[in-house]
């Protein structure tokens, strides 16, 4: 069975609160063995790290996502240097990034999002990153910190002309239910032809269910339709795509 890996997945969110070992066990049954868990700020930082402890191949992420900074305070920054400067199995920074939708002054919003790419700088840290409507501002900040190990550009759904941005700064592309839609025929059309190398399959479970189970609870199970999709649209071996995916996640996050 190939070795797969959900980099993208809110195990600790309570939509999993009465059944995680099912779904964890799903998850394995389908050959997902390695689940990367992204914090969203410091109220639930303690949660992902108990997870990560409590179960093989969860690892914790931490970061302050731009959806709930209305609860922000400066001294998250610095419970967040602390955790990464005392927590050991902590493999990335994240989430965070940049969201013109949310309703949190912008200014802000690239001020806390700099912080946190700082961070992840002076820890030698990847990066997971949530962007909306916001890739200039995002792609320049990314220029002026220059991350010596890179990350993740989360929940990607842009052309090729703006993957290939993000890679030439060292980014991965996190690739996730939206290629399963047909009517994402940009993204689609982009995940065919960007480097294999480049991309990193995805659920972000609970959330961004896959084409047909729209309403439905999404888990990391469903990276084995991601992948499948992904083939489909590459026409390249199943298992390439999956040993490939394995290598980036690895090299990434493990090294």
């Amino acid at each position: 069975m190939k070795e797969l890996t959900d980099s993208h997945c809110h195990l600790d969110f309570a939509d999993f609160n009465t059944d995680l070992i099912a779904v964890l066990n799903r998850a394995r049954d389908k050959g997902v063995q390695h689940f990367l868990v992204p914090g969203i700020g410091a109220h639930n930082w303690q949660a992902v790290l108990a997870l990560a402890n409590q179960h093989d191949g969860v690892y914790p992420v931490l970061g302050i996502h731009p959806y709930f900074l209305a609860d922000f305070d400066i001294s998250h920054l610095q419970l967040l240097d602390e955790y990464l400067a005392t927590e050991q199995d902590i493999v990335a920074v994240g989430e965070f990034g940049l969201d013109k939708a949310v309703d949190f002054p912008f200014a802000q919003q690239l001020q806390i999002c700099k912080q946190q790419l700082l961070l992840a700088k002076q820890y030698d840290l990847p990066v997971i990153l949530h962007c909306r409507k916001a890739h200039n501002e995002l792609i320049q900040l990314l220029q002026q910190t220059k991350l010596p190990r890179g990350g993740v550009i989360h929940g990607f759904s842009g052309s090729s002309q703006l993957g290939m941005q993000y890679i030439k700064l060292g980014f991965k592309l996190g690739i996730g239910g939206v290629i399963t839609y047909p009517r994402a025929a940009k993204t689609r059309q982009a995940v065919s032809e960007l480097p294999l190398s480049s991309l990193l399959l995805e659920t972000d479970s609970p959330d961004m269910p896959i084409s047909g189970y729209q309403g439905a609870r999404n888990e990391p199970e469903n990276i084995a339709k991601v992948l499948q999709t992904l083939i489909e649209l590459r026409q390249e071996p199943a298992e390439l795509i999956a040993k490939t995916n394995l290598r980036t996640f690895t090299e990434l996050f493990l090294s």
